[in-house]
């Protein structure tokens, strides 16, 4: 009975129809597809096949699959993470008695064939291949310690996804509990839990302290001398030498490497094989190791190579398991194993591997995969490197190329990576703002090189760029450009075209020209004039600020990308309202935006075009105007997904679309075809920038394309942002959740989040309450986040968190303590004395000030009168946390004095032992410090905040790396293939995707997280609902671990997982994971988000079908409440609900109450959509059917009661309505009055006065009797709900 309501509950939200193929009307052909059908022929040949593996101590060879594309070093790969042969890492592999060239193909190796032999042939080590081989198998066997990481923070990675299987299991072998809708979140769901430590399989391995052989010993092959503890305690040291390992007659106090003669004497090539002769425990407690391994989810525990993980905002306490920091004697030498007695193993010269990888062929597929995996791993590796360099930088660990320069100015070169601050330290930007423009500068210049990066135009070179925020300090890290420290020639131009020395002088070497006119037209950039200071004109291809540089290396490099987009001149010209400021004039316009305008302006070309042929007749207005549609849908399907994708990351998708939106505008009859040449839009991005025009014919074409920016800001702001109201208001895209969501749903309509204050005054009623209140919170978040920086930028990093803790007490934790004090180490301030402690004489006045004023300057919107009290405490924290990187401590915060006395009263709440009162914490450090000094000042009343909540701080990353469009190809081919009915070829096509994905990105990345979700949407629509089951839940782990734990599209996987695994039958597991999803809801947005109307609303389908009719009523109620609350008792959205309510009233036998209920639905319908609707007639049948069933039920109480009467029996009435069975679980069955029924209590009213309380005829209306629900009003398509209404009881 409830597969029905459960699709159609789910339609709003997560119904995988909503994840429409992209929507092309016309079988154009996909340039992807044609490519991928081309290489069907080669594919046969491609075929993988089954090779014998045949290692060196092992009878039984190993069957590999292997593919003829491959190269030997990935079978070799292969070999060594198999696990059988775990103990080998340097080897080759021969055939036929010759050896294998590494990196030639399978194909070009002569005579290997399925079922051919491959020999394993252990090779002789060197310094470097030991050292690897001590660090593979440390980590194998599990002896490697916990890490301190610099730039990824603490649990960076974790998943929690085993902890919410293994409650779920918990909870389905259980009955049904209660949900307290009102409870406040618990910080604990966004941890994980604790686990036992893993079985030890040595007590100890490490470098010895004999450790580098000396110069003699080197001689004899002596490569590296380790000393192992076995579980037995006994002591033993080895000679890596190489030959392989073997014990030496060393101890700690003499010296000897020389092989043992004992017998205890052992060796063999590997260390493994070396640990198992000598322990007797080892194989036993190595199985046990993998046993306790293997108990995770592989995926939740698999290295993340090619992204930064995510790091939860959130922490366990220091005494928790999951941070104990473990005594490893190794940690500190990992720098020595990974990079050599000279650190030159991980030196890289990053500028020249990035155009090398960029110079690869391209001509095959193979090519293709090839080069754009080197790409993603490359840029993956330069991104850990610049961020943990610009980390050192910040904390002021790197010395400066220039130390006599202001600190601002200073320039800093570490690992090969060139270091400035996004500050104006030379003057650059002093008429565009200073350092506010120079710090939006580089943010807008990393996404401009993402762009030309992305459109990968042949002969134009970009830096590797990094943009790192971290405490108050923006630092860029770019690859060094050879050249770029060249002073120039008397005479000569370092830039060979665009801006020199500011804008006073201007290069235009015609041979940029070329590769710089491919970039403008993808960008949409206008060729233009500019003028330099002696009012030279100079026609250049991209904005005068974009910089064309000619390295040493005779590459053409193109720099300085931050204005690759005009200015919205509308938001400069337009006046504050509190007079203020705009902190600078960086405001250009979003490439997105740019992107749309021009599709528009297409469209109108072509409807012109046609119009101006008298083509366009009525008919075939109408299929154009079918066409619009379904890529409008398609649109609003993809933020309905919430796939908050980096909106930098759209633009290469965008452009795609345009270029087909126009192949099929030019395609509209068979006859007519449009001629798009003559079709052209482009914007001049250096309008409204000083340019200084000479002529009269110049001045003209100046002034038409400064209308045509003015255009585009009038598009943005009486077209975009009207549209995005609109559609949430009708409820066609889903909510934004948090800041993250928010952002990206503004940067995909092209909308700068300056305009958050105009969204925010538009969102004025209930329907939009909840985006107004994102709005209004993001505001507060990024004001906060700037007046921070303010105090933290010049802090000394022992500080930060004195500093961070009382501007968070003087705005989160007036409640508790209106006058906060800061506390400060009084060592600290002895030692820092030159340190700017501004901070301490902040108060929550001055700061609340300081954050309106930032509002009021950034977003122009005044935010409303005590605005403090009115935000959600613990979702503002999360959302500051996230923007400044930090990570706190979890406990209980007391936002208020009523939960300060609830702390004291109940200290360990929740299971959580290790969570104390703030003020229980501050005790203990003070009992902790031992010198006098750092004892502060007692503080008389309690505070929310103290330093030793806030233990670490996380760099934010912008980085320019690009997608693969190898694999959006595939996908986007397999979609449309699907969309074509070719369902084959589709599904091999997705596969394909999926394969070329993990292939490209490895298996944890955010691209992959997004291609599991879509292919588990995609895979429930053709109903492989296990297929769907299994990549929806990897789908989950990977984005948890990549996005975040507590990001949108996390829960929107777990929700998507929760629905496909109630479709496959399994709905117990399935509310495990919905009640997560909410759970984590909670904390990100706090209750009554519109959203969850769908959610709860499924939730009670859940219950129902488990037959928990009691609690599927209460969440049905909760459902109804939050849409009455969004939508209004009398939506059309309500009376679904109310529908959905009556039959589970019913369920749970209270017919009184479901007639009442289906009534109130009935005059909705009836009312709003008439009474000829279908949801107006099938409301009625059932109200029909429910009063009939309720007299039944009456009359049935009343003869009951008689006859107890007369045998003399005597209940006490309780005055409620009688209950008894009902509708039951078939959609045509509406009563079931012959069932048993258990004894209805006994009501003093007569038969007529019950028959006319259930007709409604009676002048006693009782109040509703709770509340219940679907989702999404405004759906706008209740007509979808009513047919699948009227079967889900």
């Amino acid at each position: 009975m409830a597969d029905t309501p459960s699709n159609n509950a789910a339609a709003p939200t997560n119904n995988p129809a909503a994840e429409t193929p992209a929507a092309q009307d016309t079988p154009a052909e996909n340039p992807a597809e044609t490519q991928l059908a081309e290489d069907g022929a080669e594919q046969a040949e491609d075929a993988p096949f089954l090779v014998k593996i045949v290692l060196p101590h092992d009878t039984k060879p190993l069957e590999l699959p292997v593919s003829p594309l491959e190269q030997i070093h990935e079978i070799r790969q292969s070999v060594i993470e198999h696990p059988v042969a775990v103990q080998y890492s340097c080897f080759h592999l021969e055939h036929n008695g010759q050896r294998i060239n590494d990196f030639v193909q399978v194909s070009d190796v002569e005579g290997l064939a399925a079922d051919s032999e491959l020999h394993v042939v252990e090779d002789p080590y060197t310094e470097k291949e030991a050292r690897i081989h001590f660090i593979r198998i440390r980590e194998l066997i599990g002896a490697a310690g916990d890490r301190t990481d610099t730039a990824q923070g603490i649990l960076a990675g974790a998943s929690i996804h085993d902890d919410v299987v293994a409650a779920a299991a918990e909870e389905a072998e259980k009955e049904v509990q209660p949900y307290d809708f009102t409870a406040t979140p618990d910080l604990s769901v966004l941890l994980p839990k604790e686990t036992p430590p893993a079985p030890k399989t040595v007590k100890l391995i490490t470098l010895s302290p004999w450790n580098p052989p000396p110069a003699q010993w080197r001689q004899k092959g002596h490569l590296i001398y380790l000393a192992i503890t076995t579980n037995e305690g006994e002591q033993y040291h080895v000679t890596g030498h190489v030959g392989g390992f073997f014990l030496n007659n060393s101890n700690k106090d003499k010296f000897n490497p020389m092989p043992r003669t004992d017998a205890k004497a052992a060796s063999a090539h590997s260390l493994f094989t070396l640990l198992g002769n000598i322990s007797t425990s080892f194989a036993k407690s190595f199985a046990e190791f993998q046993q306790f391994a293997n108990t995770k989810e592989p995926l939740a525990t698999f290295q993340i190579g090619n992204t930064v993980p995510s790091a939860p905002w959130i922490v366990p306490s220091a005494s928790s398991s999951l941070c104990t920091h473990i005594s490893d004697p190794t940690r500190s030498q990992e720098t020595f194993l990974l990079g050599g007695a000279e650190n030159t193993d991980s030196l890289r010269d990053w500028n020249e591997e990035f155009q090398s990888a960029k110079e690869l062929p391209r001509d095959s597929i193979q090519d293709r995969v090839f080069r754009e995996r080197l790409l993603a791993k490359l840029y993956a590796d330069y991104n850990d490197a610049a961020t943990r360099g610009a980390v050192l930088v910040a904390r002021g660990e790197v010395p400066p190329l220039n130390p006599t320069e202001g600190r601002d100015a200073q320039i800093f070169v570490y690992n090969n990576v060139f270091f400035s601050f996004g500050a104006d330290g030379v003057g650059t930007f002093t008429s565009e703002g200073g350092d506010e423009a120079a710090r939006v500068a580089t943010g807008k210049d990393v996404l401009g090189v993402k762009l030309v990066n992305q459109l990968d135009i042949d002969g134009l070179y970009t830096p590797g760029t990094v943009v790192v925020d971290y405490l108050g300090k923006r630092i860029v890290g770019q690859s060094i450009v050879p050249g770029i420290f060249k002073q120039p020639e008397p005479g000569e131009n370092q830039i060979h075209y665009g801006a020199v020395d500011g804008k006073d002088v201007v290069a235009a070497d015609q041979s940029f020209a070329p590769s710089f006119e491919k970039l403008a037209q993808a960008l949409r950039v206008k060729k233009h004039a500019v003028w330099d200071k002696e009012d030279k004109r100079f026609d250049l291809e991209a904005s005068v600020e974009m910089k064309g540089l000619l390295g040493t290396d005779g590459r053409k490099y193109v720099l300085d990308l931050y204005r690759v987009t005009p200015l919205d001149i509308a938001w400069m010209e337009d006046s504050n309202p509190e007079g203020a400021e705009y902190p600078h004039r960086m405001t250009v316009l979003r490439p997105e935006l740019v992107e749309a305008l021009g599709k528009q302006k297409a469209r109108d070309f072509v409807s012109a075009e046609l119009q101006k042929r008298g083509a366009l007749k009525k008919g075939d207005a109408i299929e154009e105007a079918k066409e619009e549609k379904p890529k409008e849908k398609e649109e609003k399907s993809k933020e309905k997904e919430e796939n908050e994708e980096e909106s930098d990351e759209e633009d290469k998708e965008e452009t795609e679309k345009a270029d087909a939106n126009k192949e099929k505008d030019e395609e509209k009859t068979d006859n007519d075809r449009i001629d798009m040449s003559s079709f052209q839009f482009a914007l001049n991005p250096d309008v409204f920038s000083g340019q200084n025009p000479q002529t009269d014919e110049e001045k003209e074409e100046m002034a038409n394309d400064e209308q045509e920016v003015r255009d585009a800001c009038t598009y943005l702001r009486d077209t975009v942002i009207p549209a995005l109201i609109r559609d949430l208001n009708e409820s066609d895209i889903s909510f934004p959740m948090d800041g993250r969501s928010l952002t990206s749903l503004l940067h995909r309509r092209g909308i700068n989040l300056r305009y958050l204050g105009k969204l925010a005054s538009l969102s004025e009623n209930t329907r939009l309450e909840c985006f107004r209140e994102v709005c209004v919170r993001e505001m507060i978040a990024r004001s906060f986040k700037h007046v921070a920086a303010k105090y933290l930028k010049t802090l000394p990093l022992p500080l930060t968190s004195s500093c961070v803790s009382h501007l968070f007490n003087c705005l989160l934790g007036t409640e508790l303590n209106s006058k906060p004090a800061a506390e400060i180490d009084e060592s600290y301030r002895a030692l820092f004395g030159e340190a700017d402690l501004a901070f301490e004489n902040v108060t929550p006045e001055g700061l609340r000030e300081e954050v309106q004023s930032e509002a009021t300057r950034r977003f122009r919107f005044v935010l409303p009168d005590s605005w403090w009290s009115q935000v959600r405490h613990l979702q503002l924290l999360r959302e500051i946390s996230l923007k400044l990187g930090l990570q706190i401590q979890i406990k209980k915060f007391a936002f208020t004095q009523a939960a300060e006395a609830e702390l004291q009263a109940a200290p360990q709440t929740n299971g959580q032992p290790q969570v104390e009162p703030a003020s229980k914490k501050k005790n203990k450090k003070k009992s902790r410090d031992g010198s006098p000094s750092s004892a502060p000042s007692p503080v008389v009343a309690p505070h929310t905040f103290s330093p030793d909540d806030f233990v670490n701080a996380v760099p934010i990353i912008k980085d320019s790396c690009p997608r693969s469009a190898l694999a959006e190809e595939a996908l986007e081919a397999g979609r449309l293939s699907i969309y074509q009915n070719q369902r084959k070829l589709g599904e091999d096509l997705l596969l394909e995707s999926l394969s070329l994905h993990e292939q490209i990105y490895g298996l944890v990345h955010p691209e992959v997280a997004q291609m599991y979700h879509t292919l588990s949407q995609l895979y429930f629509q053709l109903e492989q609902k296990d297929a769907a089951v299994e990549l929806a839940k990897k789908a989950a782990i990977v984005s948890e671990r990549t996005v975040g734990l507590d990001s949108a599209e996390t829960v929107l996987n777990y929700l998507n997982l929760s629905l496909f695994l109630h479709q496959r039958g399994d709905s117990k597991l399935a509310l495990g994971y919905a009640k997560h999803a909410l759970d984590i809801w909670k904390v990100i947005y706090g209750p009554d988000h519109p959203d969850t109307i769908t959610t709860i609303n499924n939730y009670a389908v859940m219950l129902q079908s488990l037959k928990a009719y009691h609690e599927s009523r209460r969440w049905f109620e909760e459902s109804l409440r939050v849409c009455e609350k969004v939508f209004g008792r009398q939506s059309i959205n309500s009376a679904t609900l109310l529908f959905q309510l009556a039959q589970a009233l019913a369920l749970d036998q209270d017919s009184k109450a479901a007639v009442d209920r289906m009534r109130e639905s009935y005059n909705i319908f009836r009312t709003a959509l008439g009474p000829e609707d279908k949801n107006t007639k099938e409301a009625e049948h059932w109200l029909e059917q429910l009063t009939h069933n309720a007299v039944s039920i009456a009359k049935q109480a009343k003869d009951l009661q008689a006859r107890r009467a007369r045998a003399g029996y005597k209940f006490a009435s309780r005055g409620v309505s009688v209950g008894a069975s009902t509708t039951g679980g078939a959609a045509g069955t509406t009563e079931l009055a012959g069932k048993p029924t258990p004894p209805p209590s006994l009501d003093s009213r007569t038969i007529d006065e019950l028959v006319r309380y259930i007709e409604g005829t009676d002048k006693k209306k009782t109040g509703s009797g709770g509340a219940g629900g679907k989702k999404r009003a405004g759906r706008g398509n209740p007509k979808r709900r009513g047919g699948a209404a009227g079967a889900s009881a």
